[in-house]
C-alpha cells in the first residue's frame, strides 16, 4: 500500500436546517432548482458512510464535509479531530454565492485547504461495505481503475435538445468536450463510487477547459452548458492513458448501486442483493418523493444501522 497521505471529502447539505429552504427559494427559477431528492437528508447517510471509512478505510488521513454555513450535521459532534468542516467561500468565489449547483461544488474540491494530493470524493450516499485498499482504484501504474455500468451517456448532439434535465444535457456537453479532445464515441456510464482524485491531475483538466469550467462556477443552479466533473475526470484520464476499465463482472461485483424507490418489496429485494453480493462500495441514491412511503425509509434505516452499528470519533 502507498505510504503517500490520502484523504476522503464529501459535499453535504440538509435542507431541514434553519433557513436553507428560505434561500434556495429565493433563487430558483425551475421545478428542477427545488428537487427534494437532491437536498434532503433524511437518511443520514453521511453518519453511516463516515463509520465506513472507519470500518473499512483506517488508512484514510483526514476527511473534509463541504457544506454551506452555518450547516452542521446534528450528530456530529462540536470537536472531530481528523474530521474537517469546510464552507462554500474557503472554495468558491464570493462573487458566485450562494450556490446550489453541485456541479460547481464538485469541481472545487480540489482547492479545499490543506487536502492531500490525492484523495477521495465521496457523495453523502455512497459507503464503503467491506475492507478496500487504495489498490482497489487505482492499478499498479497508478492508472485509476474505472468501474463502467451498461448503457451509454448521451452524445454531445443531443446537448441542445429541448426537454432534457440539467443532468443530461450537461452530460450531452461535457461529452462534446472529450469528443473535441479525444475524437467521438458514445461512452458509457460509470457506476455510483467513491472516486479517487490526484490533485495534480484534476487541475490539468480544469486547465485544458478553462471557459466551461468557469461557466460553472457562476452557474448558480445546474445548467444545460455546465460541466459534468466528476464524469469528465476519468474520461479524461482514459484519453490521456492514465486510466483502464475494470470488467463489467469486476463492476458490477465492487460497486453496488441501489436507487431508492417508493416501493418497500423492491427496497427488500435490493438490500437482500447487497448482502448477498458483499460489494466494496455501496450507493444508496434517493429517488424518493416528497411524502416517502415510512416503510422504505425505516427498511433502508435498519440496513444502515445493522452495517455500520458502531459509532464514528465524529459523532456526539
Amino acid at each position: 500500500m502507498t505510504t503517500e497521505p490520502i484523504d476522503a471529502v464529501y459535499m453535504w447539505v440538509d435542507d431541514s436546517q434553519p433557513g436553507y429552504l428560505e434561500t434556495l427559494n429565493r433563487y430558483a427559477a425551475k421545478p428542477q432548482d427545488t428537487s427534494v431528492n437532491r437536498t434532503r437528508d433524511n437518511l443520514d447517510t453521511l453518519k453511516y458512510s463516515l463509520r465506513s471509512i472507519r470500518m473499512f478505510a483506517p488508512w484514510v488521513r483526514h476527511i473534509f464535509v463541504v457544506a454551506m454555513a452555518p450547516q452542521r450535521p446534528h450528530w456530529m459532534a462540536a470537536e472531530t479531530p481528523g474530521l474537517t468542516v469546510v464552507r462554500h467561500e474557503d472554495i468558491l468565489p464570493a462573487s458566485v454565492l450562494p450556490t446550489f449547483n453541485s456541479f460547481a461544488i464538485s469541481q472545487a474540491l480540489y482547492r479545499v485547504p490543506g487536502i492531500a494530493r490525492r484523495y477521495f470524493k465521496f457523495d453523502d450516499d455512497e459507503l464503503l461495505y467491506g475492507p478496500v485498499s487504495p489498490e482497489d482504484f487505482a492499478d499498479g501504474k497508478g492508472r485509476l481503475r474505472l468501474f463502467r455500468r451498461f448503457g451509454r451517456t448521451l452524445d454531445a448532439s443531443q446537448r441542445d435538445r429541448p426537454g432534457l434535465t440539467p443532468w443530461n444535457a450537461s452530460l450531452a456537453h461535457t461529452n462534446h468536450l472529450l469528443d473535441t479532445a479525444f475524437g467521438r464515441t458514445r461512452r458509457p456510464t460509470f457506476t455510483h463510487a467513491p472516486l479517487f482524485i490526484d490533485r495534480d491531475w484534476w487541475s490539468e483538466m480544469v486547465a485544458r477547459w478553462p471557459e466551461d469550467f468557469a461557466r460553472t462556477e457562476q452557474s448558480r443552479f445546474r445548467s444545460a452548458r455546465n460541466v459534468v466533473s466528476s464524469y469528465l475526470y476519468p474520461n479524461f484520464l482514459l484519453g490521456t492513458g492514465r486510466a483502464t476499465e475494470v470488467s463489467l463482472a469486476r463492476s458490477y461485483r465492487d460497486t453496488f448501486y441501489f436507487g431508492i424507490e417508493n416501493y418497500d418489496l423492491y427496497a427488500w429485494w435490493k438490500l437482500v442483493q447487497a448482502r448477498t453480493i458483499k460489494p466494496k462500495t455501496i450507493c444508496l441514491n434517493d429517488n424518493l418523493p416528497a411524502d416517502p412511503n415510512p416503510r422504505v425509509v425505516a427498511r433502508v434505516r435498519d440496513f444502515l444501522e445493522k452495517s455500520y452499528p458502531v459509532k464514528s470519533p465524529f459523532e456526539a
